[in-house]
C-alpha cells in the first residue's frame, strides 16, 4: 500500500490536495471493485462513487472550505453526519443557533443542481429539520440558500443555513 501511496503521491507533483485525494479514492474504489471487497472503511468507497458522480455532473470544481471539512482535514464542530451529507456549526454565528447542511457532492450553488438532485435536496431539508430540532429549535427557524453574486454566496459549495434561537425579523436582508 506505501508503494501505491508514492506512486500517487508523485503523479500528482504541483496538482492541489484535493486532486490527489481524489485520485487516492477513485484507485481505492477501483481496488474494491476488482477484488469484491475492501480492506478499508467503507466510507472511501462512498466518497469515491460521491467524487465520481459529481465530476460527470459538473466538472472538477475547486476544493473549498466544505470540502475539506467533508475529508476532514480541517475541524468542525460536526453535529450530524451520513453518507449523503453533514451538518456543522456556522463559524461566523448570525444566531444563537446556526448550523449548515451541506451535501457531500461538491454542487457549487442551487442554480446548478441536476434535476435528477430531487432525492439528495429533499434529504437536505429533512437533515436540516431534525438537527433543528435535535438543537431545540421548536419554536421555529429560518432556512436560507444564498445562490451566487447577488445572493451573497460565499462558498461555491451547495449549503443551507438553519438559524433560530431568537425572533428573526423581516424582510431579511
Amino acid at each position: 500500500m506505501n508503494a501505491l501511496f508514492r506512486n500517487l503521491r508523485s503523479r500528482c507533483s504541483g496538482r492541489s490536495s484535493f486532486y490527489f485525494s481524489s485520485l487516492l479514492l477513485t484507485n481505492r474504489a477501483h481496488c474494491c471493485a476488482v477484488r469484491g471487497f475492501c480492506t478499508g472503511r467503507n466510507d472511501e468507497v462512498i466518497k469515491s462513487r460521491l467524487i465520481h458522480e459529481a465530476r460527470k455532473k459538473y466538472g472538477n470544481p475547486a476544493p473549498t472550505v466544505f470540502s475539506k471539512i467533508i475529508d476532514k482535514t480541517i475541524p468542525a464542530d460536526i453535529i450530524y453526519e451520513d453518507d449523503k451529507c453533514l451538518a456543522f456549526r456556522d463559524v461566523n454565528p448570525q444566531a444563537p443557533v446556526h448550523f449548515l447542511v451541506i451535501p457531500r457532492t461538491p454542487i457549487p450553488r442551487i442554480s446548478e443542481v441536476k434535476d435528477d438532485e430531487t432525492q439528495l435536496l429533499g434529504h437536505l431539508l429533512v437533515v436540516a429539520k431534525v438537527v433543528a430540532k435535535q438543537e431545540g429549535l421548536q419554536e421555529g427557524y429560518r432556512v436560507v440558500i444564498n445562490d451566487g453574486k447577488h445572493g451573497a454566496q460565499s462558498v461555491y459549495h451547495l449549503h443551507i443555513h438553519i438559524l433560530g434561537g431568537r425572533q428573526m425579523k423581516w424582510p431579511p436582508g
